[in-house]
């Protein structure tokens, strides 16, 4: 590669295959992700604790090992951002949380030890909403996380550091988890892939309520093959998840070949039952005529949901009661507003309440088959608004209408999760306010490999149209954000971590 720029705008399939191939070094390809980082992350605030120095000894000895021609794993010398909902051995994982300040954990989760034994290099931390609560990635330990394509703008969340790293460049793998979109959301706001899986594909072993099928991890990228990249990796059965089961992780790496003029394919602005902002609809409705003739066939149709909105809300409130119980008895005020009103909305439910959600979610999923038995892919808008401005906690109004709570502006996202059916945003070009449009695709029951074979053929098809293709944002043309990102920082980052440069100045 003639210039770092070059090198670390490829994709991470791309840049495994040069590894392997002696024609970039780890140590190369680390470098220049660390140069971009400390250039556009003040802009952004994407990547928070970092471990560099780390990083390059292991980026050496990835380099070394290439050079000696040992077998190399899938991720061999990819730096990776791993979101700070996840644990990391001997980096500060903060959760967003001021509780959590000075955590260091002595060992890596599950999900970060399967992609660091692929090969995978830990560069740094990406950030979250406190307690991953919320579609807003700011929090008072790292302040808030920008829109790389305007940074007075929200990036989404809770991965949305994560995809605001992706869409810069600065590094080349992400991780992410959703429970009601915190995947697919801020890859549809900053212009990158997000990847919802089925439960138990990827083992998720922090949750608590091992047994719930609303939370998940999966992979965010620049393209599909980069997320299948990383479900190659972090795939496979685990005890921690017990929703987990045997599968052939493999079996993800290359994107099963979809004919698109063979699909059928249903698509709705809402859902039936969720609030979008008229713009969004205009939107979802041009991009739809100027993809149709893709598919066999292209319909709009109607849906019965249910009361999904209160099943979601018990649903998510038992989470986060049985997540935050202990830290709520011990100090109610050293949560955040969104995480205190989830636990205090889930603490006044009763069993009668639980059994009712449990209830209504089945029958929901048994609803939402009678679409497949006549489409294979149901395509949706990923979110209801063009992104706001990050110092608006959520969206409390679309289209006049006042939302219920913080969240219920996620419900495109959170409907498709009650349905435990695979989903992933890809990105669409641009909304009516010249921001990335992310477009929902929704596959059938466990159709994981369908879902990612489609969405890569979409891809493809949509890098030849203006109007469908994955924005890009310009870099060269970032300005800091006013108020500045890391402005609600309260005290400095703990022992452990080391700051990149936006996180260091403010405190």
């Amino acid at each position: 590669m003639s210039t770092q720029t070059e090198l670390i705008e490829q994709s991470a399939v791309e840049l495994r295959r040069l590894i392997g191939s002696k024609a970039v070094s780890p140590v190369e390809l680390l470098e220049a992700c660390i140069a971009r980082i400390e250039r556009v992350n003040p802009f952004i605030n994407a990547v928070t604790a970092t471990c560099f120095e780390r990083a390059r000894a292991e980026a050496r000895a990835a380099e070394s090992a290439v050079m000696r021609g040992d077998a190399l794993g899938l991720l061999h010398g990819l730096p990776l951002g791993v979101k700070d909902l996840e644990p990391t051995e001997g980096l500060l994982t903060t959760w967003g949380s001021a509780i959590f300040r000075d955590h260091v954990p002595q060992e890596d989760i599950e999900l970060v030890a399967r992609l660091r034994k692929a090969g995978a290099i830990v560069a740094g931390k990406t950030n979250v909403p406190e307690m991953g609560a919320g579609a807003n990635s700011r929090n008072e330990v790292w302040g808030a996380t920008g829109n790389p394509f305007d940074p007075n703008l929200n990036a989404g969340g809770s991965s949305g550091g994560s995809a605001a790293a992706l869409a810069c460049d600065m590094l080349p793998v992400c991780t992410g988890s959703d429970t009601g979109g915190s995947l697919r959301i801020p890859a549809a706001k900053c212009g990158v892939v997000g990847f919802r899986p089925s439960p138990g594909i990827v083992p998720s072993v922090r949750k608590l309520l091992g047994w719930t099928p609303i939370s998940v991890v999966g992979p965010m990228g620049r393209t599909v093959e980069d997320a299948c990249l990383q479900m190659a990796a972090s795939a496979g059965m685990h005890a921690g998840d017990p929703l987990s089961y045997p599968l052939d992780p493999l079996g993800f790496l290359k994107p099963a070949g979809i004919d698109l003029s063979n699909l059928r394919v249903a698509w709705t602005e809402d859902f039936g039952t969720c609030a979008v902002d008229d713009g969004i609809r205009a939107t979802m409705r041009s991009k739809i005529g100027a993809m149709r003739h893709l598919f066999k066939r292209c319909d709009k149709v109607e849906f019965d949901l249910g009361e999904a909105h209160r099943c979601f809300d018990v649903l998510r409130a038992e989470a986060f009661v049985a997540g935050m119980h202990a830290a709520y008895q011990r100090d109610p005020a050293s949560l955040g507003p969104n995480s205190r009103a989830n636990y205090e909305m889930g603490a006044q439910m009763s069993l009668l309440d639980s059994a009712w959600a449990q209830a209504e979610q089945t029958r929901l999923i048994k609803r939402f088959q009678a679409t497949f038995a006549d489409y294979d892919l149901i395509l949706s808008p990923t979110t209801p608004v063009s992104p706001f401005p990050w110092t608006q906690l959520y969206a409390d109004t679309i289209n006049g209408e006042k939302q219920a709570n913080y969240y219920r502006w996620l419900a495109l996202t959170y409907v498709v999760t009650l349905t435990t059916h695979p989903a992933l945003s890809l990105p669409c070009g641009l909304d009516h306010a010249g921001m990335p449009f992310g477009l929902q695709i929704v596959g059938a029951f466990r159709a994981d490999h369908q879902v990612l074979g489609a969405a890569h053929a979409m891809e493809k098809a949509f890098a030849a149209d203006a109007q469908l293709r994955r924005p890009r944002p310009d870099l060269a043309s970032l300005r800091a954000a006013e108020p500045a990102l890391t402005s609600i920082v309260t005290a400095p980052p703990g022992a452990g971590s080391s700051a990149p440069a936006a996180a260091t100045s403010a405190v």
